[in-house]
């Protein structure tokens, strides 16, 4: 599976972290940015990890900022987008089994290393139910038309 990440500042080292565990972990990886810790905006990052998602360059995407409140807003931003920002694994399998979110935000504020390798490793593994829940998605993104 082919994942993009982006982050800002606030993020960074989050993103490094969890880009190394999930190639460690034999995931592709392509890193949209920021790369150093200096103050950014993180529209200019998010956005781009977005649209390899809904360009289809890449299967999921993951953006990080200090709360996961302006990546999340930015990706969803990008038509085809269903980003969440994600606390806790339980919500991170709701959100794919429900919404096929296919874009996860987090805060690196109150996630640490340990609950964003939980909180990832649940998304990724966890399929979309369809059925009822396809009918709602299909909803959602009608209103990008």
């Amino acid at each position: 599976m082919k994942i993009s990440i982006a982050c800002d500042h606030g993020g960074y080292e989050l993103k490094e972290n969890l880009k190394k565990w999930l190639e460690d972990s034999n995931y592709e990886v392509i890193d949209y940015g920021t790369y150093n810790t200096e103050s950014c905006d993180y529209p200019d990052f998010g956005r781009l990890a977005a649209e390899a998602v809904a360009n289809k360059t890449v299967d999921k995407g993951i953006v990080i900022c200090t709360t996961g409140i302006g990546m999340s807003i930015v990706a969803n931003k990008v038509d085809g987008v269903r980003c969440a920002l994600v606390s806790n694994a339980d919500a991170a399998s709701l959100t794919r089994r429900h919404n096929d979110s296919n874009v996860l935000a987090l805060g690196a504020k109150y996630t640490d290393f340990e609950l964003a390798k939980q909180i990832t490793y649940v998304w990724l593994t966890t399929e979309f139910e369809g059925g009822r829940h396809q009918r709602r998605v299909d909803k959602i993104m009608e209103i990008e038309k």
